[in-house]
């Protein structure tokens, strides 16, 4: 089955990734089966997700159901079997030169990519992205080797990368892109209409290499769901509370510039958000965030779900309207991004590393000026 143009992330009600209220065991399977039975009949896990319980709960909650009636994304490269979590920077990748050298990334993929299938009960993906890669899982051409691998032993259908949590790589992903794109079928980055930046650097060097985006973060932290409004309390441990102060009330300000767009169109909020980002060059699937929020009023996670059922693929929108609602949602400049960076100085981390003449070279190609266009101004 290929994968839907709409997808369940096992990141959803609040239980690996802390946002608003965690859903409870009966509650969360019952979701991922309504998800399956209203359509969303693609699901996203990646194992690191408590360690593996995001796999397992997946596999009890679709028990049952004929393999080829769904789509299974797998996210790997986090490793939490041999490596120590760093407190909120999680696990290391599984490149980092203290757990492995390069001639052994084949086998730890053959075995995260086995381990999690096993937990999830089935003998295979549709999909498998490399999580969160540093700059080796960018450039190194033993860890794609590896990921070539799985596809050849039938453990996945399709490859590809999912950069995050923090938003940027774009010039990261363009130089994987250049180099893999032939072993590659998808990317997950993070887009909205109200975060086009800088996710959207990507969506042409997406589109040359045949390479289909999947849109992650879409309701824009909750905001079109229309039930964060201004003075919204986050719990501490929500990811949200990071975001700088005032942004609910600045966005809520933008959502009512949009919301005669969805009430022409006849769409929630959400599924205008949805529409705009589908409306975008190489992205066919989108996977928003259903967030049970801890808030008087709030609106029932079910009920997020039912909207995100009822998106129509494609794009609804206009030429017209989709400019306006980029024009809307300007953020250029409003973090500080990941990935190459003119700003980083020193050996490398994680998820930030400086500029070279690889990344450098790609900016050229694809007119990105990392001073003007990477750098956070706000």
């Amino acid at each position: 089955m290929k994968l839907t143009h709409t997808a369940f992330g096992l990141w959803n009600g609040g239980r690996y990734m802390h946002y608003g209220e965690a859903l409870s065991d009966e509650r969360f399977i019952q979701l991922i089966r309504s998800s399956y039975e209203r359509g969303v009949r693609t699901f996203v896990t990646a194992d690191v997700y408590g360690n593996g319980a995001a796999d397992t709960v997946l596999g009890e909650a679709l028990k049952g159901v004929p393999r080829d009636d769904y789509s299974l994304v797998g996210i790997i490269g986090h490793d939490f079997y041999q490596g120590q979590r760093d407190g909120a920077k999680g696990f290391p990748r599984f490149t980092h030169p203290d757990l492995r050298g390069p001639q052994d990334y084949k086998s730890y993929l053959r075995m995260a990519a086995e381990k999690s299938l096993e937990r999830c009960g089935t003998d295979r993906f549709d999909a498998l992205l490399l999580h969160n890669p540093d700059r080796t899982g960018y450039t190194s051409d033993a860890v794609w080797n590896g990921m070539d691998a799985l596809r050849e032993a039938g453990l996945t259908r399709q490859l590809g990368v999912a950069p995050g949590p923090a938003n940027g790589f774009s010039l990261d992903l363009i130089l994987n892109f250049e180099r893999f794109g032939a072993l590659m079928d998808w990317a997950m980055i993070i887009l909205n209409p109200f975060e086009p930046w800088p996710g959207e650097f990507v969506l042409g060097a997406a589109e040359k290499h045949g390479i289909d985006i999947m849109a992650r973060v879409v309701d824009f932290g909750g905001i079109f769901h229309d039930d964060v409004k201004p003075g919204h309390e986050f719990a501490k441990w929500d990811h949200r509370s990071y975001r700088a102060a005032g942004w609910v009330e600045s966005s809520m300000a933008k959502v009512e510039q949009l919301r005669p767009i969805a009430e022409k169109h006849g769409l929630t909020l959400l599924q205008l958000a949805c529409a705009w980002t589908l409306g975008q060059k190489a992205v066919k699937c989108v996977v928003p965030t259903l967030t049970q929020e801890i808030a008087a009023g709030a609106r029932s996670v079910e009920d997020k779900l039912a909207d995100l059922a009822a998106v129509a693929p494609g794009c609804v929108l206009s030429a017209d309207e989709l400019a306006f609602m980029r024009q809307i949602g300007e953020n250029r400049g409003c973090m500080k991004l990941k990935g190459a960076h003119p700003a980083h100085a020193g050996p490398d981390l994680p998820d930030n590393w400086s500029l070279d003449g690889d990344t450098l070279g790609v900016a050229a190609r694809w007119g990105v000026d990392p001073s003007r266009d990477l750098v956070y101004t706000h």
